[in-house]
């Protein structure tokens, strides 16, 4: 089990605009070692319970919530990462959890027992959770990030551009998911994650760029936007 404990800050920007960032902020940090020259792809699914108590939650505002997903890089890997970000006060804590492909798969389908075969309280936290509420899958959401890290107060940041969702499928590793977009592929999402505080030259070279804050999740984000085509 992995834990992760910071700020999160989080941005709407147009694409090009956050090109240009990119090209500032590779003079100045490192890129993510997975990332090419156009990113790598995320795809998450997203559970929540049978009421959508994590979605609405959110929407309101509540100061203590969270978010349970599966996330993978490739749809042809073997595993995949169980991962609880839980929001206290300023502060995003993010676990995560390595599960192979077999287990990732029966928890999609509602079968939460390859929880108990992990060990570990994060584990036995996350069966006991899912067991009892009811999870069940709710969205699938993929886009193309592009990452910067700097070793000082863990800060990384990401921007994320077309961003797609569906609702209509959970099948994780599909090669090819038919997805409706979740933003104009003309906008991105800058996240500027830090712990503690954000140094003074990143700081700079973020205010630089044209945003504007927002505190939408992707998931809300892919939930509201499937609302809409519904209609």
């Amino acid at each position: 089990m992995r834990e992760v404990l910071r700020q999160e800050k989080k941005y709407l920007m147009t694409l090009l605009d956050g090109q240009r960032l990119c090209a500032r902020l590779s003079g100045f940090l490192l890129e993510d070692a997975h990332s090419g020259a156009q990113g790598y792809a995320v795809r998450s699914l997203y559970f929540d319970t049978l009421d959508d108590g994590d979605y609405q939650d959110k929407m309101e505002g509540l100061e203590l919530r969270r978010k349970l997903r599966l996330r993978i890089y490739d749809p042809a890997a073997g595993f995949a990462m169980l991962e609880m970000k839980q929001k206290e006060g300023a502060y995003q804590k993010k676990r995560s959890l390595r599960l192979d492909r077999e287990a990732a798969e029966r928890l999609i389908r509602g079968d939460f027992r390859p929880l108990l075969d992990c060990g570990g309280s994060f584990a036995a936290e996350c069966f006991g959770l899912m067991q009892a509420r009811c999870y069940r899958p709710r969205a699938v959401v993929e886009y193309q990030r592009r990452a910067f890290i700097a070793k000082e107060n863990q800060i990384r940041i990401t921007l994320d551009s077309r961003i797609t969702a569906t609702e209509a499928c959970w099948d994780l590793f599909s090669p090819r998911l038919v997805q409706y977009p979740v933003l104009d592929p003309f906008n991105a999402v800058l996240e500027v994650k830090y712990n503690g505080f954000l140094l003074s030259y990143i700081k700079t070279l973020v205010s630089a760029a044209n945003r504007s804050e927002t505190t939408q999740s992707k998931y809300c984000l892919a939930r509201s936007a499937g609302l809409h085509y519904q209609n």
